[in-house]
């Protein structure tokens, strides 16, 4: 099943995101900060899932990563 034919929304926690990336924890928080030098305005933004949580779509970092490779 390709990607736009999926219909799950799955929300991935930070250690699920890093490890998908291959980048580190700090790396990803680099990608959301604008004052840092490895912005990435293109990087997905996380969303509130509880008080003190955020996650990522899934399909959003994969999307990111196809992104990437083109």
């Amino acid at each position: 099943m390709n990607l736009e034919q999926s219909t799950e929304v799955k929300i991935l926690r930070l250690p699920a995101v890093t490890e998908i990336c291959g980048i580190s924890r700090s790396s990803v928080y680099e990608k959301l900060n604008p004052r840092s030098r490895r912005y990435d305005k293109d990087f997905p933004t996380p969303i509130k899932i509880g008080v003190s949580s955020v996650g990522w779509f899934q399909h959003e970092i994969y999307a990111w990563l196809l992104d990437k490779k083109a």
